[in-house]
């Protein structure tokens, strides 16, 4: 046999990854825009030319296919022109790491298939609760922000439940369990109510200041009004990063009015976890310490291959909701230490050498440089917009994230509003940059999301001047297709 990695195949291995490796950083070199620009009919297309169920082709075929099919049309988050989604460049040593993980193929569940792998993710957990502010914390790795958030809001609801005292006449204690979080709070928030068996107005907003960050004030009646009305905060979410203005809750102050009422704080800082290595910023984060649980994505800010994730908790007992032992498994009483324990995955990937390899390559100071960077480089994004009279900002964000719309002199705010999905289609069909849309405040607008240290003032103006460009070609069509009258200011679109 010779299609598995083993002994006999050593050497295989090594010409068909020097062949996949050449192939990949062929287009690393020549790619020139972040996207092919290929329509969704011409992929499927492809795609459903390829019969699954034919004979193989031989794995040096297969690997070109991969690369003819896949790579040439994927989104290259590299590009300084790809400015749309959290989606970052990934440091070179994690992608050696990851073809270690691959090849090795350790599951992390139990200590016997991982052995000094899970060490190694042990002390990892330890680094990253340390940084916290948890000195004797402990958590997991996930498959990323998603399942770290469910996994936090399990062990708050079972925490919840085992301290929520009884109500004559109300519902049972599961359906009266409330989360309080801000309309920018991840979506992630409400799928995890859903999946945990809460009400569907389990979700309570709470008020934000004018920059999008929940005010303490309200928080606080926000709770007094749950208890009055006979519900159970079960756990309060902050976000530190909000995945569309980039803005952090002010911890500290949620932190007191949770303390004051017993109520679990979970800070989501999926985005935000670059700063707890910012020689910088880090004090943005202060109040985080805490937190009963956290939230963090290193393939967002810590540059890491997807997935890398994890939740974090102060007190480790709180972990223990998700344990669950088998013998053929993790029996009980075994002084192994199994991190199925832990986690609500079995099998589980040596996700964690990749920061482990970037932490020892790079060095945590430089990675907090380059976070930085990003960040830097969208406060001068926010200049340049607000310099351009054409553009309009919607906000400014602390983190990397720019809000802004076009909208020159003369048209409205609907027609403005119109555009922001347009520009967006028209930029993604061409290829040449992509960006994303949202809605802020009720009004939509394009957003710019700079996760790439190597990217420049120039990369970012030229990225504006492709949106202004687009814009006004749009404008200019309407314009053509819908004669407006000499006198009138206003644009139809």
């Amino acid at each position: 046999m010779h299609e598995l990695l083993s002994s006999a195949t050593a050497d295989t291995y090594t010409a068909t990854m020097h062949d996949a490796v050449d192939r990949i950083a062929r287009r690393f070199r020549e790619t020139t825009r972040p996207f092919s620009g290929a329509s969704r009919a011409e992929l499927q297309s492809l795609v459903d030319a390829v019969d699954l169920d034919g004979p193989g082709r031989g794995t040096a075929a297969a690997v070109l296919e991969a690369d003819t099919l896949f790579a040439e049309h994927a989104v290259w988050f590299h590009h300084p022109d790809y400015a749309a989604h959290l989606n970052c460049p990934v440091a070179l040593p994690a992608v050696a790491a990851e073809a270690v993980v691959a090849a090795v193929n350790a599951s992390l569940d139990t200590y016997d298939q991982s052995t000094v792998g899970t060490l190694m993710e042990r002390h990892l957990v330890d680094w990253v609760t340390a940084r916290i502010g948890f000195p004797a914390g402990d958590g997991i790795f996930t498959s990323g922000g998603t399942q770290s958030n469910l996994q936090a809001l399990l062990v708050a609801r079972d925490h919840a439940l085992a301290t929520a005292e009884p109500l004559p006449g109300a519902p049972d204690a599961l359906r009266r369990l409330v989360i309080l979080a801000t309309a920018s709070s991840h979506f992630s928030v409400q799928k995890s109510a859903r999946i945990l068996g809460l009400g569907d107005d389990a979700v309570v907003a709470v008020a934000t200041d004018s920059s999008g960050r929940m005010d303490p004030a309200a928080l606080r009646d926000a709770l007094d009004l749950c208890r009055a009305s006979g519900s159970v905060p079960m756990c309060v979410v902050a976000t530190a990063g909000t995945t569309d203005r980039g803005c952090i809750d002010p911890l500290a102050p949620i932190a007191d009015a949770c303390d004051a009422t017993g109520t679990w704080l979970h800070v989501d800082a999926a985005y935000g976890c670059g700063l707890l290595v910012s020689p910088t910023r880090r004090h943005l984060l202060d109040g985080i310490e805490r937190a009963r649980s956290v939230t963090v994505d290193f393939h967002k800010s810590f540059f890491q291959p997807v997935s890398s994730s994890a939740v974090l908790v102060r007190d480790p007992a709180d972990l223990a909701p998700v344990t669950w032992y088998a013998d053929y498994l993790n029996p009980a009483g075994s002084e192994e230490p199994n991190q199925v324990d832990k986690s609500i995955q079995t099998t589980r990937r040596f996700d964690a050498l990749k920061l482990w390899v970037t932490l020892r390559a790079l060095g945590a100071d430089r990675l907090g440089e380059m976070f930085d960077e990003v960040v830097d480089l969208a406060a001068r994004a926010h200049t340049m917009v607000e310099d351009d009279p054409d553009l309009r900002l919607v906000g400014r964000s602390q983190l990397s994230t720019v809000l802004f719309r076009y909208q020159p002199a003369g048209l409205t705010d609907a027609d403005a509003d119109a555009l922001v999905p347009l520009v967006r289609r028209v930029l993604f069909q061409s290829g040449r940059t992509l960006v994303a849309k949202t809605v802020v405040d009720g009004r939509p607008c394009l957003k710019l999301t700079l996760l790439n240290p190597e990217s420049t003032d120039t990369d970012v103006r030229r990225v504006l001047d492709v949106v202004r460009g687009a814009a006004s070609a749009l404008v200019e069509e309407a314009r053509m297709l819908a004669p407006v009258p000499a006198l009138e200011a206003e644009v139809v679109l």
